[in-house]
C-alpha cells in the first residue's frame, strides 16, 4: 500500500507524518486490499482541513474532517475513515454470491 501525505499551505513536517500514519494505521490496517491512499493536509486561516483518498478494488473512499487544529482534524479523518472501511468492509463480504453449484434448484 502506499501512503502519499501532502500539505497545501502547509508543510509536512516529520511529526505530522508520523502522526498521519499512526491513525490511518488502524483504519487501514482492517481491509487487506486497499491499492493506496493519498492525504491532503491544508491550512486556510483558523480551519485546518484534512482529507484522504484511498484506493480499493471497486471504489474510492474519500473523508474529510475541518477543525481548529490540524491533529483534531487528523483525528477526526480517521473516525470518519474507519466507519467507511468498516461500512464498505461489511457490504462487500454481506453481498458475496454463493457459487451456482452451491445453489439449491427449486
Amino acid at each position: 500500500m502506499n501512503l502519499n501525505i501532502s500539505g497545501h499551505h502547509l508543510e509536512v513536517t516529520p511529526a505530522i507524518r508520523d502522526y498521519v500514519t499512526s491513525k490511518l494505521s488502524r483504519a487501514l490496517g482492517r481491509f487487506d486490499s486497499v491499492i493506496d491512499a493519498q492525504v491532503i493536509l491544508s491550512v486556510e486561516k483558523l480551519r485546518h482541513k484534512a482529507e484522504v483518498t484511498v484506493r480499493v478494488p471497486g471504489k474510492d473512499l474519500h473523508s474529510e474532517a475541518v477543525e481548529e487544529t490540524l491533529y483534531a482534524a487528523i483525528d477526526l479523518l480517521a473516525d470518519k475513515l474507519d466507519r467507511q472501511v468498516t461500512d464498505h468492509k461489511n457490504r462487500v463480504r454481506d453481498h458475496a454470491h454463493e457459487s451456482a453449484k452451491r445453489q439449491v434448484l427449486e
